[in-house]
C-alpha cells in the first residue's frame, strides 16, 4: 500500500486554527512500510513540511512544495519492571488518546499533560508541558529518519537537547528529521504532581481526597475545558506565546512596580520566568477582537479565529500584542506556534 497523495489539497481541517491554506501536494503517511515511498516523494517535490496534528502551526500562506501528514499509529508496552514501564507510540497517535491509554494500563506520569492537542510525534519537538510537568521528564527516546537520505537514528534525551518549549528539532538542521516513534518511562505507583495551578482546588471541589492518576487527569481536563476554547468550535493553537524568561534583576524591578505580578523560578538562579498571560492581560488584550482574529475572553495567552481570519491577520494581531508588552514592560514575547 503506497502513501496517499492528493493535489491542491485544502489544509483547513488539518490545522487547529482552521486557517484556509492549500497544499500543492499532500502526502499522507499511515504505514511504516510506506516510509521509503513517502520520503522519495518529498525529495522529488521539495521543500517538505511535516504536519502532525496541526495544533502548533499557523499558516500565513499556502506552503510550497510537499506537505507530509504523519499518521503513523500504534501503542505498545516494550518493557516492564516492578516499578517502571517503557511504552511506545507511533508519531501519528493523538496525544490525549495516548495519555488515556497509559492510564488504562495503570500507569502514571503523563496525567498532567492531559487534553493537550496534537500528536505524539510533536510532543518532543515542542517539549510540551502543563501543570508542573514537562514531557522531557517522562521521555526515554525516539526514532527518526532523515528527510534528506532516509537514514534512521535513535535520539535519547541528551540528543534532543530539551529546553523550555524547545528541542533540537526546532533549531537549525532539526527540521530535517521525521519523528516516527516515541518512548516514555512511566510509573506503576503514582507520583502525583498536584501543587501547580488549580489542581488541588479542583480535586477538593469534586470531593476527591486521595487522588489517583486518573483523578488528576480528569481534574486537569475540567480546568482546561473551562479556561480554553475547543479548537473544534473556535480555531486556536492553545498558548500562542511562551512565558518569557528574563534576567532576575528585571523581574524584581517589575515586581517592585507591580506587586501582583507572578514570578516563577527559571533553570538558572540568575533568571526568572514571567507570566505571559499576566503581561498581555495588563496591556488590555484579553477579549480583544479585530474582525475574526482575536484574543480569548477567558485566557489572554490564546489567540483565536472566530471564523474566517487568515493566518496573516492572526500573526498581525500577535505582533501588535508583542509590541505593546515590549513598550510597557520591556519584555520580549516569543511565539509558541511555528509560522509558515
Amino acid at each position: 500500500m503506497a502513501p496517499i497523495v492528493r493535489r491542491a489539497a485544502s489544509l483547513k481541517t488539518l490545522n487547529s486554527f482552521g486557517v484556509d491554506a492549500c497544499a500543492d501536494r499532500l502526502v499522507e503517511l499511515r504505514e511504516f512500510d510506506d516510509l521509503p515511498d513517502a520520503l522519495a516523494l518529498l525529495r522529488a517535490h521539495p521543500p517538505a513540511l511535516v504536519l502532525g496534528g496541526g495544533s502548533n502551526l499557523l499558516f500565513t500562506r499556502d506552503p510550497p512544495g510537499t506537505v507530509l501528514r504523519v499518521g503513523l499509529g500504534g501503542r505498545r508496552v516494550l518493557d516492564a519492571t516492578p516499578g517502571e514501564v517503557l511504552v511506545e507510540a507511533g508519531a501519528g497517535e493523538d496525544w490525549h488518546a495516548f495519555v488515556g491509554w497509559t492510564l488504562d494500563q495503570g500507569l502514571s506520569g503523563l496525567e498532567n499533560l492531559s487534553l493537550i492537542p496534537g500528536s505524539v510525534g510533536a510532543s518532543p519537538i515542542q517539549n510540551i508541558g502543563a501543570y508542573g510537568v514537562e514531557m522531557c521528564e517522562r521521555f526515554d527516546s525516539l526514532d527518526a529518519v532523515s528527510l534528506h537520505d532516509g537514514a534512521s537514528r535513535r535520539f535519547d534525551g541528551a540528543d534532543c537537547a530539551f529546553g523550555y518549549r524547545d528541542s533540537v528539532f526546532k533549531r537549525p538542521g532539526g527540521s530535517e528529521w521525521l519523528i516516527t516513534k516515541v518512548r516514555f518511562r512511566l510509573a506503576r505507583s503514582a507520583r502525583l504532581c498536584l501543587d501547580y495551578g488549580e489542581i488541588r482546588d479542583e480535586l477538593r471541589a469534586t470531593g476527591v481526597a486521595s487522588p489517583t492518576a486518573r483523578d488528576v487527569s480528569e481534574a486537569i481536563c475540567a480546568i482546561r475545558r473551562r479556561k480554553l476554547p475547543d479548537p473544534a468550535t473556535m480555531g486556536n493553537a492553545g498558548s500562542f506565546f511562551k512565558n518569557p524568561v528574563v534576567e532576575r534583576e528585571l523581574a524584581e524591578r517589575l515586581r517592585a512596580a507591580h506587586a501582583d505580578m507572578p514570578v516563577f523560578p527559571a533553570e538558572s538562579p540568575a533568571r526568572a520566568k514571567l507570566s505571559a498571560a499576566w503581561l498581555i492581560d495588563r496591556c488590555g488584550w484579553k477579549g480583544f477582537r479585530d474582525g475574526d482574529a482575536g484574543v480569548h475572553d477567558r485566557h489572554a495567552l490564546v489567540l483565536v479565529n472566530h471564523g474566517t481570519a487568515s493566518g496573516a491577520q492572526i500573526l498581525a494581531l500577535a505582533e501588535r500584542i508583542r509590541q505593546s508588552v515590549r513598550q510597557r514592560f520591556g519584555v520580549e514575547l516569543e511565539l509558541e506556534p511555528a509560522v509558515v
